[in-house]
């Protein structure tokens, strides 16, 4: 039973978004009262965010769900610098072409999640740029500036541990957290923006734009951070062996994204379906609760949902029919990899590498000497081997248990 008497936050806790809040109670009684318009923001670093941005943007949904109002905010300006939180080493400066292209990349994947319009509770995407680009730099330090002691900058475990290892945090890095803090009190201001959400991560940035919206406005505004996500083993959400899982298309096939959801840990299965689908919580308990081999149906269900939010009714239905005939009806799914071999063939350790399975042959060569590298089910040990198919062949290449992929006659 939660501890909450808001819709939105008994939902939140009861599907384990929450780690940490400003005022937990003033909040509860606010959802409770008014329709709460929250953000949270998404640095365009990349084309496409990965699945552990994921549940930043199911936490968006759940606001909607609980019938509040989403705000998208893309860091069109703030990724101009890049958020030096946690981060080892400063990011790689961006142009600016190269940052509205990720922008206009990224938008794609949240109109699967919210709805968006003109309506109290539908969600609407904003820019950061539009009010960062337009900061003239002396008004801005005296007005938001004074606000920030940089003893207390440098307290937090983002840049401490920066620090501690003895590496640079550029002057431009360091001002990103005041920059962020002015994006709570610039949404507060324009939309009435009373809630920002984020990564455990983001807690110290959080925290900063709270008290910045109440030393200039007056303005009560709430913060709410979900718990740092990995694996039952205890790696990062969202790595593997082979790379980040991407959110879109264009840059994983929709196979290989349902694959992953497939293969996760037994220990993960509930947890993952209370964060990333919309089953309800009886059915999440009665297949968390599946035992043996059994635990299998509960994985393809939620590979299934994931996917379904993803990419798509159409892209779920396809990956799951592969899967079926690839383990189950010992046939070749038509979502799998293709690699066209060519009249004069390939040697194994390049098609394993061209078909995605490795990064290179040296580590190809690895995989084939491990015996992880099979054709048709059965294992190869060289390297070497020249693989010949003739018109209208087609064999099954395959890494370990659950990677396959088709060799097929050019």
């Amino acid at each position: 039973m939660s501890q909450y008497q808001s819709d939105l936050l008994r939902l939140l806790d009861e599907r384990g978004y929450i780690h940490q809040m400003t005022d937990a109670s003033a909040l509860d009684a606010l959802a409770q009262s008014q329709v709460i318009p929250g953000y949270i923001g998404f640095d365009p670093t990349a084309p496409s965010l990965h699945v552990g941005g994921l549940v930043q943007i199911m936490l968006l949904r759940r606001l909607q769900q609980a019938g509040h109002k989403p705000i998208v905010l893309m860091g069109g300006g703030t990724g101009k610098i890049g958020d030096p939180s946690f981060k080892d080493e400063a990011r790689r400066l961006l142009t600016v072409e190269t940052i509205a292209e990720n922008v206009a990349s990224i938008r794609k994947v949240f109109d699967r999640f919210l709805t968006f319009g003109d309506g109290p509770t539908d969600a609407i995407m904003l820019d950061n740029a539009e009010w960062l680009d337009r900061l003239e730099y002396i008004p801005f330090l005296r007005e938001v500036g004074q606000h920030f002691s940089v003893n207390r900058m440098l307290s937090f475990d983002s840049v401490k541990q920066r620090l501690d290892r003895e590496q640079s945090l550029s002057f431009l890095e360091f001002n990103y957290m005041i920059l962020q803090a002015y994006d709570f009190r610039e949404l507060s201001q324009r939309y009435a923006c009373r809630l920002q959400m984020g990564g455990s991560d983001q807690w110290g940035n959080i925290v900063n734009g709270v008290e910045l919206a109440r030393r200039m406005d007056g303005a009560e505004v709430f913060g709410v951070t979900t718990p740092l996500l990995t694996t039952a083993d205890g790696t990062k959400m969202g790595k593997t062996v082979a790379g980040a899982v991407w959110l879109n298309e264009d840059i994983l096939p929709a196979w290989d994204f349902w694959q992953y959801w497939r293969n996760v840990d037994d220990r993960d299965v509930g947890r993952f379906m209370r964060l990333f689908t919309d089953l309800p919580l009886d059915e999440i308990a009665r297949l968390e609760a599946l035992q043996g081999s059994e635990i299998n149906e509960a994985k393809i269900v939620l590979a299934n949902e994931v996917t379904r939010l993803v990419r798509g009714e159409e892209a779920a239905r396809a990956a799951e029919s592969t899967a079926a005939q690839t383990f189950a009806g010992g046939g070749l799914g038509e979502e799998l990899p293709v690699l066209l071999v060519p009249a004069e063939g390939i040697r194994l350790g390049a098609a394993c590498t061209e078909i995605g399975f490795t990064a290179s042959n040296g580590e190809a060569k690895r995989k084939i000497a491990e015996g992880a590298v099979r054709i048709d089910d059965v294992p190869q040990t060289d390297p070497g081997h020249l693989i010949q198919l003739v018109a209208g062949e087609e064999r099954k290449l395959s890494l370990g248990r659950k990677r396959h992929g088709i060799l097929r006659a050019a």
